[in-house]
């Protein structure tokens, strides 16, 4: 699973920068989840082989008494709980404030790992200059410039180090006995948790987010003729306003790193409240993450005719990008329409795993070019030669040839509808890389 580190600070410390830098991200808002304030973000980094998951936080002020000020408090606690490990952001050039003090004070009480980095610290070194931050107790400052990406790898190596990565997306691709991973996301309330106990057929409460267990993942075994499967419930994303309470039923970190470990994500809505803005970002994380998917409509009984053409639609319209989805309708409370969904579930994964022999994928790329060929750039037309599988869960075919930059988005998804209708790919995103021959002429001097 997943490490989380969060980034903590008061104002103006470039903890945002800081947060581009460690998800290569251009802007400060990298997965904008409906429920939560802006100043409260999350998004992925990678460091070499190793992933993670940075929570960027507002301005902290831990003994903030009303307003914006409290909310952005409450969310800070709210991030250092999700955390596995803390960065303590403070101003290299601005020096110690008694803010820097409060927040050290209320880090110490956590029991969390945290790591101080003295942001802005571009062309200084960890000396005297470096040497007040020692006052917050918090061990040797790392000088670090979010800007210019000084310090960044040793700081993150230090907040790593411990980890255990495990290779399990790999290791179920190769060993056809393991579990299928299932993990059922969506909002609160749209029955996730009803839908798990009727498939176990007792009532049995997944508890997702208990206090002290912060990530530990409660996953259900499960076992449907003779496959089987380990079922996650998230607990949900919640409305604005429900998501700061003291015991919390749901993580936003839980639902991005359920959705990371599963190798199936069955997407839950609620036919009585179409598809919501949470609806559509968590769509968008599990296209992100590569999952296959299956969409499954709760409560379809529950609607008229009429609701359920409009359901429909929204769903053509704001879920478009999963159009490779299926889309079933169930109701979980009165087991209706739960045959299918195994179903989907299965050519799903399925789908993720397929192997695509080179020939045969050749044999379509070759067929769809004779049948349209790409446009021309300029005085070139791109030249597609041949084609291979380049990984599973999701599917990735490379394609070789000449000026394949040129190869537009339009044309890249006819050649997706190719691949998907002659390999029968449902319910996975499938990856499309071009790879131009290099030309030994451009070297050359003239």
């Amino acid at each position: 699973m997943k490490p989380v580190l969060a980034l903590v600070g008061r104002p103006n410390v470039g903890k945002s920068t800081l947060f581009n830098r460690l998800t290569k991200s251009r802007d400060a808002i990298v997965a904008d989840f409906a429920g939560l304030t802006r100043d409260r973000h999350y998004g992925d980094g990678r460091l070499g082989d190793r992933e993670f998951i940075v929570i960027d936080t507002g301005g902290f002020e831990p003994e903030a008494g009303a307003g914006i000020y409290k909310e952005m408090a409450k969310q800070t606690r709210q991030a250092v709980a999700e955390a596995d490990a803390v960065v303590f952001v403070v101003d290299a050039r601005a020096g110690l404030s008694a803010q820097d003090h409060d927040i050290a004070r209320y880090l110490r009480q956590t029991n969390k790992k945290v790591l101080l980095a003295a942001n802005k610290a571009e062309g200084m070194q960890a000396g005297p200059q470096l040497a007040e931050f020692y006052e917050l107790g918090m061990g040797e400052p790392h000088p670090v410039s979010g800007a210019h990406g000084q310090g960044i790898r040793s700081l993150l190596d230090e907040a790593l180090d411990g980890f255990d990565y495990g290779q399990a997306d790999e290791a179920s691709i190769e060993d056809p006995d393991r579990p299928i991973r299932l993990a059922v996301a969506g909002r609160p309330n749209v029955g996730k948790s009803t839908l798990i106990n009727t498939w176990l057929g007792e009532e049995r409460l997944v508890a997702f987010d208990l206090p002290g267990t912060t990530r530990d993942a409660i996953t259900v075994p499960f076992e449907r003729n003779g496959q089987r499967f380990e079922l996650i419930d998230t607990a949900g994303l919640r409305r604005k306003g429900k998501v700061f309470e003291a015991i919390e039923k749901f993580s936003v970190v839980k639902t991005l790193q359920a959705i990371a470990d599963a190798n199936v994500v069955l997407l839950l809505l609620d036919a009585t409240q179409g598809v919501t803005d949470q609806d559509a970002h968590i769509a968008g994380y599990i296209l992100d993450a590569g999952r296959a998917v299956v969409l499954a409509v709760n409560k379809w009984d529950a609607v008229d005719s009429y609701q359920r053409e409009m359901l429909q639609r929204s769903i053509e319209q704001r879920l478009a990008f999963l159009k490779f989805a299926p889309v079933l309708h169930i109701s979980a409370i009165k087991r209706q329409g739960l045959g299918p969904v195994w179903k989907a579930i299965g050519d799903a994964w399925a789908s993720a795993t397929r192997k695509m022999p080179t020939p045969q994928l050749t044999r379509v790329l070759l067929e769809a070019v004779q049948f349209q060929q790409p446009k021309r750039a300029g005085a070139f037309r791109p030249k597609l030669r041949y084609a291979h599988q380049g990984g599973m869960n999701p599917p990735v075919i490379v394609i070789h040839g000449n000026s394949l930059e040129h190869v537009t988005d339009a044309y890249k998804r006819f050649l997706e509808g190719r691949f998907r209708e002659h390999f029968k790919l449902s319910g996975t995103p499938l990856r499309i890389e071009m790879k131009s021959s290099r030309n030994p002429f451009t070297d050359k001097d003239s």
